[in-house]
């Protein structure tokens, strides 16, 4: 709750003009007023803010409310911005936003979820399971919870909160970063059935990380683009309403063409229809979260990456 601003009574005889010289009353009391009104807007715009209004952080990205980053598997941009297999992405893409030349970092999967969530591979160079809490490296989540905000991730198929398992089924640990880092709670690694139902109470940032075969590794794109749609369209639709954004991207293309991936963002500070044709990669991504949460740090490359911009609705 924010608390109006009291100003002490000023007397005739107080009153001084802002330079230190002397200054006709009527003058005075314009200057006094205008000063006011500038403080009373201030206020406003803080407590809209405060309410849920949407706002530009000194970046010049949005400040939503709730992200949620919902990371996919090993496809190319052509394979799914336009393609018939993906509808509902593409109907994202048509109310939201696409960025044409998004690029992830390297090959194979699991390197690029450490670019994405702590700006460096960590030296992770394949899919080989980690052991768990091995870098104590800055990272998104180590950043957000510093910084007094809250982060989760939502994992298909793992087996219990906070489980540090090798895989189980069609679940697989080379695809939640999370547990490699010391500084971040394993607590904070939820199973999917954990994804709220009340969008409002939603952590700042969550990550979600379908199974292999939602996330399309294993199975089709289609079955990836239905699995989006049954399980985080209400949350899409929420956003749109609720200064809150979807984002849709990939790890890899599966070397296919260049590491160029789809991307695409979804929710009120978008502007619908819209797209950039801006070079970006992990690195950006985890730049402009980072600066969307007011964050003062920012994890290995993404200090020197470029935050997404040219698609926010002003």
């Amino acid at each position: 709750m924010l608390c109006p601003h009291r100003h002490p009574r000023s007397s005739p005889h107080s009153e001084v003009d802002v330079s230190g010289s002397s200054a006709p009353s009527a003058l005075r009391r314009g200057r006094t007023a205008m000063v006011s009104a500038l403080a009373v807007t201030a206020a406003a715009v803080g407590l809209w803010t405060g309410l849920g209004g949407s706002s530009a952080a000194a970046s010049g990205v949005p400040t939503p409310d709730h992200v949620v980053v919902v990371v996919m598997e090993n496809h190319a941009y052509s394979q799914v911005i336009g393609s018939s297999s993906a509808p509902y992405i593409n109907s994202l893409r048509t109310g939201g936003a696409t960025l044409t030349q998004s690029y992830a970092q390297t090959h194979p999967s699991q390197p690029n979820y450490y670019a994405l969530f702590s700006g460096s591979t960590q030296g992770v160079t394949d899919d080989s399971c980690v052991t768990p809490g091995f870098s104590s490296a800055a990272n998104l989540a180590s950043e957000l919870t510093a910084a007094g905000r809250t982060w989760a991730s939502y994992n298909e198929s793992l087996p219990s909160q906070g489980s540090t398992t090798c895989g189980s089924g069609k679940y697989a640990q080379k695809h939640n970063p999370w547990f490699g880092f010391s500084n971040v709670s394993t607590s904070s690694a939820k199973t999917f059935a954990q994804f709220p139902t009340d969008y409002a109470t939603l952590p700042d940032v969550s990550f979600v990380v379908p199974n292999l075969c939602n996330d399309m590794h294993d199975c089709s794109v289609s079955t990836g683009d239905t699995w989006i749609k049954s399980n985080l369209g209400a949350y899409a639709t929420w956003a749109a309403t609720h200064n809150s954004l979807l984002v849709i991207t990939f790890d890899e293309d599966n070397r296919l063409s260049g590491n160029r991936i789809p991307t695409v963002l979804y929710g009120q500070p978008v502007a619908a229809g819209s797209s950039s044709s801006t070079t970006y990669n992990h690195y950006s991504l985890l730049r402009t979260l980072e600066d969307m949460k007011g964050l003062t740090t920012h994890a290995g490359n993404a200090a020197s990456a470029s935050d997404i911009t040219g698609i926010w609705a002003s």
